[in-house]
């Protein structure tokens, strides 16, 4: 016993020291081994040999179609739908008397959302009206005046020169009254002379020499009065040239006139500008929608007084979305407009088609309201984002189940 017990000690250290020669041993023993039994495997099925390269032949063109599967595709999950939201505002102050849609409710387009009291505006619209006859009537009578006045300025002048021809003939003919009784009056007296100096010789009556001074006396009466009928048939040849100057100012009294009716003309125009506008205020009392869309932000009640330009709704038009992708800009080498694109919509699980619209002509960062400014030295390269606007395909959401601001997922084929 006490043998065997010393024994077990001296042996634990061999195994201890040796492990690694007899590994190797081990090792150069086993590995023959294993290549007898795989051998011998092969031997014994010999298709498992095709099978083995067919697998790897599998998994070489598996990994060949993923990669080009994922070269030619760009996706990227900062992403979300867009969309117009349309804000409807009043265009003229008054007091609400009815609204008919609420918030989230479906509105076509030209539906009436918001009614106002007209009263003043229909008070507005009618006095418009009146002014408006008043201005047309005003014009009326100014266009009608301007024949009136041409035919009676023409008339005018007619007549004036006529008046004029008339009263030169007299004047003429007081002209050659004047020298006959001018020439009478000097033989009258020179008749007289020759008497005066017969009768100092009392060579003649003094019934003859009184004679002679009744005729001289009487010479000379005429050659005043026809001289006071020439100085008149002066005055009246003066008179009717001055009518006939006054009557040549007919282009001028047309053309005043023409004036005054081109005035009226133009009060009846703003006269109907007035009463457009009054029309068009009338109008803006029925509030309506300028799309077809959902209501949102409804900021209106009945009896609210509200002034021009104060936001009352906000319709958003679920016709016309779009995805506007965030890329990085080292995924825009091969990405083109008009590429296809799906669209994997979070919210449904369900993806959509479409195709690439255009590509942003800035980065996103150049939009912020504090865009990097890098001239200051302290540069660290970070990869930009460039917004990509991608447009479904056609109705391919009928019951307008997307909506503005919900997350997707696109992915673009760029090749």
């Amino acid at each position: 016993m006490a043998d065997s017990v010393k024994t077990e000690p001296q042996k634990q250290p061999l195994l201890r020291e040796e492990p690694a020669h007899h590994g190797e041993e081990w090792r150069d023993q086993e590995l023959p081994s294993r290549r007898q039994r795989a051998r011998s495997y092969f031997q014994q099925h010999p298709r498992a040999r095709w099978v083995l390269a067919l697998l790897a032949i599998a998994v070489i063109v598996a990994g060949v179609w993923v990669w080009r599967y994922y070269a030619v595709r760009e996706s990227t999950d900062d992403a979300q739908i867009d969309g117009y939201i349309y804000p409807v505002s009043a265009r003229v102050s008054g007091t609400v008397t009815q609204v008919r849609f609420d918030n989230n409710m479906y509105v076509e387009k030209g539906a009436v959302l918001v009614e106002l009291d007209p009263t003043d505006y229909q008070v507005a619209f009618e006095r418009a009206h009146a002014d408006l006859a008043d201005a047309e009537a005003t014009a009326q009578a100014a266009r009608t005046s301007v024949p009136i006045t041409h035919t009676g300025t023409s008339s005018q002048l007619s007549m004036a020169q006529a008046a004029l021809a008339t009263a030169q003939k007299e004047e003429q003919a007081a002209r050659a009254r004047v020298a006959d009784v001018e020439a009478w009056y000097k033989k009258a007296a020179s008749d007289l002379r020759r008497m005066q100096q017969l009768i100092a010789k009392d060579e003649v009556s003094q019934q003859q020499y009184d004679a002679a001074v009744a005729a001289e006396q009487a010479a000379q009466a005429t050659v005043e009065a026809a001289r006071a009928n020439l100085a008149a048939a002066q005055s009246r040849v003066a008179q009717a040239e001055a009518g006939v100057r006054s009557a040549q100012t007919a282009p001028q009294q047309v053309a005043v006139m023409r004036s005054r009716a081109g005035a009226a003309e133009a009060a009846a125009q703003r006269a109907k500008a007035a009463v457009e506008q009054a029309r068009l205020n009338l109008q803006y009392t029925t509030i309506r929608a300028p799309v077809a869309g959902v209501v949102s932000q409804r900021n209106v009640e009945v009896g609210q007084v509200i002034q021009p330009g104060q936001p009352l709704f906000g319709i958003v038009d679920l016709d016309n979305i779009w995805v506007t992708a965030n890329f990085k800009e080292t995924q825009l080498k091969n990405m083109r407009p008009g590429q296809p694109a799906s669209v994997k919509v979070d919210a449904y699980g369900h993806t959509y088609w479409g195709h690439v619209d255009s590509i942003g002509g800035a980065t996103g960062a150049r939009f912020s309201l504090l865009p990097p400014e890098n001239a200051t030295g302290n540069y660290v390269k970070v990869v930009q984002r460039v917004p990509v606007k991608i447009v479904f395909d056609k109705r391919q959401d009928p019951q307008h189940l997307l909506r503005p601001g919900m997350s997707v997922v696109p992915t673009v084929l760029t090749k």
